[in-house]
Order: C-alpha cells, then sequence, then structure tokens
C-alpha cells in the first residue's frame, strides 16, 4: 500500500466530487460548497471557476430537473454514462463483464441497494477516488492499470459529450472539469513511475 501525500489527496477529492455528482442531483448544500470553489489560472482552476459560476446560477430543483433529463429521461438530450455503451454500443456489455471480472479480482462489488451497473462513471470515479485516497489499498501500477483499462478508453468522451449537451448547463460545467481532470490523469499515467 502506499502513502497519500497531498497531490494524491486532492485527486480523490476531484474524482469524489464527479462521483457525487454523477450519482445523484447536487442539493442545495453542495452547490453552495460548490459555488465557494476558487480556482487559478491552470486548466483545473479554470474547470472549477467555472463549476463555481455555474452552481451560483442554477439551485437544488434546477439541477434535479438538468440531471433527470440528462440521466434519467428518455429524451434527446439524455446521455448514457456507461463504459459498455461508449466502447461497444451496448449496455450490459463485454466492457461490464471484464470491470466486474477486475472487481472481483480485488475483492470489490458494488453494494445491494446501488441500482446502476459497475461501469456507471459515477461508480468508476468513486473506485478512482478510493484508489487515490487509500482506502481502497492498491500499488500505484494497479491503480494505473485500473484507469488504463476502465476509465481512460471512455470516460473523456463521456465528460465532452455531457459538456456539449443541449439541456445541460450546470452540468455543462461539470463535463468540462470532468473532461480536464482526465485529460490530466492520462498524462500524469502515462509518465514513468
Amino acid at each position: 500500500m502506499r502513502t497519500v501525500d497531498d497531490f494524491d489527496f486532492a485527486r480523490s477529492q476531484e474524482y469524489a466530487l464527479l462521483a457525487t455528482l454523477l450519482t445523484r442531483s447536487p442539493d442545495g448544500d453542495l452547490l453552495g460548497r460548490i459555488s465557494a470553489l476558487r480556482g487559478d489560472a491552470s486548466p483545473m482552476g479554470v474547470a472549477h471557476n467555472a463549476l463555481a459560476e455555474a452552481a451560483r446560477r442554477t439551485n437544488e430543483q434546477a439541477a434535479a430537473r438538468e440531471f433527470f433529463a440528462l440521466f434519467a429521461g428518455l429524451g434527446k438530450g439524455a446521455l448514457l454514462p456507461y463504459a459498455s455503451h461508449y466502447l461497444s454500443e451496448t449496455l450490459y456489455g463485454r466492457p461490464l463483464a471484464r470491470l466486474r471480472e477486475t472487481l472481483g479480482d480485488l475483492g470489490l462489488e458494488k453494494a445491494p441497494e446501488r441500482a446502476e451497473p459497475e461501469d456507471h462513471a459515477g461508480f468508476l470515479c468513486e473506485i478512482m477516488a478510493g484508489f487515490a485516497g487509500g482506502t481502497i489499498p492498491a500499488p500505484a501500477p494497479l491503480e494505473r492499470l485500473f484507469f488504463e483499462e476502465h476509465v481512460s478508453r471512455w470516460m473523456r468522451r463521456f465528460f465532452a459529450d455531457l459538456e456539449q449537451a443541449n439541456s445541460a448547463d450546470f452540468y455543462a460545467a461539470v463535463g468540462a472539469l470532468g473532461r480536464t481532470f482526465i485529460e490530466i490523469e492520462v498524462k500524469a499515467f502515462a509518465l514513468p513511475i
């Protein structure tokens, strides 16, 4: 097991925020905390500033309607935040089967009350938060392998789609944050250990 430094803790927090926002709409308290984010001129800082501004422009009810339209509705703007959809154009496809095998090898399983399949973007962000934050003990090479096999091959495209979705306002900023963060993670994981 590796030591969690400030950088990994910050990564864990980014993944945890994305996991939360992809699995449920934000309540007023979370919107208030997001609206207090402060960034800088870095790509992540710019994305944080945009997300904070989007949080100040919305409220709990509007965010809930947007979440429903994007992720639960059957309308034209609905997105399917699943690896199987992005990698094999199916649901419950081979990417999900491979992910379930990997999770089994790690001794991890989805909580019974969770309805979404494990290849949901929010669930995968939650797993990555656990790796980065040390709550899922794994050596750095295993975290990198998990990221490369189950996250990096599709999640940037999902976040880009979210960023461009017609029905997205607050969630367009979530998409920009996620896309920026995944792009940074791809570059970081490509560095030699």
